[in-house]
């Protein structure tokens, strides 16, 4: 029998014979670096399931838990493996859905089901049971291709209307799916070839559904508890209400309200639910009487900016005066900054901003002395002490938004009941179909390279190597304080992937094949083609949306009063 050779990424040079599969390879000492369980392979830099066997000499870099390519790869096969299990103990006729990510939990409802409305605990705990013994006894997930006819009707077949909506507008002309055992479905993206290496979960009753928790990318081999997020759990449920309104649940949905010529009225009505909430928010604010300081936080591209400038035209409207400042502009001076344990400056790390000056000029303005606000020059990386001139009167309020203004911390020398704060995040209430949900990141980073390259001169590909350690950030300094709230804003729209379509499908097309972005911006190419693509014409510009692409209302507005 034939060999092949290959190079590992460890730098171990190995032969294996021919037919030799990614899997079996992986088990071999030293050909992986991490305790992280192996998930997939970079063949010569393209992505590759385990099940691929080897027949001609390559490079291989095997991707972990650990690696983001690899956690979703483990996220869609404890998924199947879920799904299997979940109409098996509660039968074919019930309905399942997976919704929502919390933390490392990904909630899930059940329709159909009376065991669930009466006994929901017990239904976690069979479903559980059942997901281990296929762990304990695995089964292989194997692809299979089936035409788009065929794919259709048995999307019929299993009472799966998003999903038959989602392949009428297919572009092509098969579907990729798995089967795992007698259960096939449709999962977007590659796959395990088997259930052994999903031992890793849990599975809990939670609000009217099912939470199933996995381990996080950090810790591999921990599952965590259950995460308590209310605030954040009731936008969600908010936004699914938003959906129901607007009759686009799912990416089927919106390219069917596209291709009947109403997209005109889902944008309006869209961009007036969000006017209504930040009109809302404002009341809240005004009815408190003593609130002034509103501080916003949110994660990168989420709208902090618009949004603060909108809920500063409806405290005008509440006969507040309202004033907009960036904590940004609090940064320490580039020079003064500590680098962190890799060398390079943290622009996201606490420490950056000058707390000792912020709180300082806070308390002056509070207490209705004038202070020159300062600005901090990003060209040459130091502070403008000498700024805008600002002073308080008794109708004023103050408006922060930057990333650390839900941590106490930052504006602690303020009494609570006198601070109103703000979450505000993009939380795609699309789904792409029952089975799978459009992660918010994918909305974020999408927003985020149409807006660096527009605004900024920043290449997809720039913004993309840069992501990873945008999130690690945001799961440092924005998450963890995402509850202590008062009151929280999806910015996302419903429309806006099909707008956004059309500026960043360019940019991701020229990311070359052996660059480490190409995988990701293969993925999202692959994502954008399930929408039906439109002009960003009818795009109001006061939408938040066009903080992103360009054109907004609100791009110069930072004086109020």
């Amino acid at each position: 029998m034939s060999a092949v050779r290959l190079t590992l990424h460890t730098g171990k040079v190995i032969e294996v014979p021919a037919g030799t599969t990614l899997e079996e390879i992986s088990n071999i000492p030293g050909a992986v670096d991490s305790p992280s369980p192996v998930m997939a392979a970079m063949v010569n830099d393209k992505m590759t399931e385990l099940s691929f066997p080897m027949i001609d000499d390559a490079r291989v870099l095997f991707l972990t838990l650990g690696n983001m390519d690899g956690y979703r790869i483990f996220q869609r096969s404890l998924i199947m493996l879920f799904l299997r299990c979940a109409y098996e103990v509660l039968g074919k006729d019930v309905r399942v859905y997976v919704k929502y990510a919390l933390k490392t939990g990904l909630y899930c409802d059940v329709d159909g089901s009376k065991e669930m409305d009466t006994d929901p605990e017990n239904c976690a705990r069979r479903i559980k049971e059942k997901m281990w013994y296929y762990v304990d006894h695995p089964e292989p997930i194997s692809q299979m291709l089936l035409d788009l006819p065929d794919a259709i009707d048995l999307s019929k077949e299993q009472n799966m209307p998003a999903r038959t909506r989602l392949f009428t507008y297919r572009r092509f002309s098969y579907v990729h799916m798995y089967r795992f055992g007698h259960y096939e479905d449709y999962l977007y993206g590659f796959m395990l070839p088997n259930s052994a290496r999903l031992g890793h979960f849990d599975l809990e009753a939670y609000a009217d559904g099912l939470m199933l928790m996995m381990p996080s990318r950090t810790y591999p081999h921990d599952v965590p508890q259950v995460p308590d997020m209310p605030k954040l759990f009731s936008i969600f449920e908010e936004s699914r209400d938003w959906s129901r309104i607007l009759h686009v649940a799912d990416i089927g949905a919106l390219n069917e309200q596209i291709s009947d010529g109403k997209l005109q009225q889902l944008i309006y009505t869209s961009e007036a639910l969000h006017a209504k909430h930040i009109a809302n928010i404002a009341e809240e604010i005004s009815a408190r009487g003593n609130i002034k300081l509103v501080l916003i936080a949110g994660p990168s591209s989420s709208g902090k900016t618009t949004f603060a400038r909108k809920l500063a035209i409806q405290l005008l409207a509440e006969g507040k005066t309202p004033h907009l400042i960036s904590i940004d502009n609090y940064f320490v001076d580039r020079d003064a900054m500590i680098p962190d344990e890799n060398g390079k400056l943290d622009f996201e790390a606490f420490d950056a901003v000058d707390l000792e000056r912020f709180q300082n000029d806070m308390k002056q303005l509070l207490s209705g002395k004038t202070v020159e606000v300062p600005v901090f020059d990003f060209v040459t990386g130091k502070r403008k002490d000498k700024g805008l001139p600002m002073t308080l009167k008794e109708n004023d309020i103050l408006i922060l938004e930057g990333i650390h203004c839900l941590n106490e911390k930052l504006s602690e020398i303020i009494p609570r009941d006198e601070k109103f704060k703000i979450y505000i995040s993009a939380l795609t209430q699309l789904g792409i179909d029952e089975h799978n949900r459009i992660p918010t990141t994918d909305g974020r980073l999408l927003r985020r390279i149409v807006r660096d390259h527009a605004r900024r001169g920043v290449s997809a590909q720039e913004t993309i190597a840069r992501w990873e350690s945008v999130r690690h950030g945001e799961d440092r300094n924005i998450f963890p304080y995402q509850e202590e709230a008062d009151v929280m804003f999806n910015s996302a729209l419903p429309y806006e992937m099909a707008v956004l379509k059309q500026f960043a499908e360019p940019m991701l097309f020229r990311i070359q094949h052996g660059t480490p972005e190409y995988a990701e911006a293969r993925r999202l190419i692959k994502f954008l083609d399930y929408f039906q693509g439109v002009s960003s014409e009818e795009v109001p510009s006061t939408s938040l949306l066009r903080e992103f692409i360009g054109g907004s209302a609100y791009e110069n507005l930072d004086h109020f009063g």
